[in-house]
């Protein structure tokens, strides 16, 4: 079992800067991708960023050249610097792991923390 915790929301001005953390505890080397996702008031939850284990990223184009998620494999943990944020950026980040198995990888989401940003 795996469990992700997340820290580093919060509220920030418009241009301001937040980073977000992600621990997994459980799953050791069996965690793969790890990621961030976000659900606005009223709307789908979107990808925002993900990153292999490898440390290769993909970010939903919205977000590219402001974020910026990285990942720290011995702590297991991910994070998401978020700079020049936007009003748009508000909404619920949920972080996401993906641990393999034999029978197929399992998906693991957080509680979700908060952005909000106002002007």
């Amino acid at each position: 079992q795996v469990q992700l915790t997340e820290s580093g929301g919060g509220s920030v001005q418009i241009g301001g800067s937040l980073r977000l953390s992600c621990a997994a505890a459980g799953g050791g080397s069996r965690i793969r991708d790890m990621g961030w996702y976000r659900q606005a008031p009223g709307k789908q939850r979107d990808m925002v960023a993900t990153i292999t284990r490898t440390g290769e990223p993909d970010y939903v184009d919205s977000v590219k050249g402001r974020f910026t998620i990285s990942r720290d494999n011995a702590k297991n943990t991910v994070y998401l610097q978020m700079n020049s944020l936007k009003p748009e950026d508000t909404a619920v980040y949920y972080c996401n792991a993906a641990e393999f198995r034999i029978a197929g990888p399992r998906e693991y989401w957080g509680k979700g923390t908060l952005v909000t940003v106002f002007s």
